[in-house]
């Protein structure tokens, strides 16, 4: 990847129902076959993505966000810094993009501007279906990425 380019990072679990969203958004960015930028459909966050991580200026995580109320549902989207003082632990799985970024931090020096898409959820079963709500959320948070992408 060269300096320049933007990276997408979409996971989640595709056999539990919603969770597998951000994996299907990243899914449907990539097929944009967009200049600069990769799209990546994971299904969770590992150490291996900090080198991926270190080569771009720009860093969008898509995740899934558990609500439990539809009428509180809302489209998330937040910019992610991390403190010097947070501490890279179990290097084995990261649960969230924090952990990933600090990982990169200590180890390339590098720290991409972040974003992070949160699309409501609300299904968790095993399943490859999204729910109703989620359903509704996909296209809104694809015109978003879009919106995030033209100023970027």
């Amino acid at each position: 990847m060269r300096k320049n380019e933007i990276l997408i990072i979409g996971y989640g679990n595709t056999l539990r129902g919603d969770d597998g969203v951000g994996y299907q958004i990243a899914e449907t960015i990539e097929q944009w076959n967009l200049d600069n930028v990769k799209s990546l459909a994971v299904p969770q966050l590992t150490p291996d993505l900090a080198e991926k991580l270190s080569q771009v200026n720009t860093v969008i995580f898509i995740d899934a966000l558990p609500i439990t109320d539809v009428n509180q549902a809302k489209l998330e989207i937040k910019t992610i810094s991390i403190s010097i003082k947070e501490k890279v632990d179990n290097l084995a799985h990261h649960h969230n993009p924090q952990q990933l970024l600090s990982l990169t931090q200590a180890i390339y020096q590098k720290y991409p501007q972040a974003y992070w898409v949160l699309v409501p959820a609300i299904n968790f079963d095993f399943s490859e279906e999204f729910s109703a709500i989620t359903q509704k959320y996909v296209k809104l948070t694809l015109e978003k990425i879009k919106d995030i992408l033209s100023y970027l």
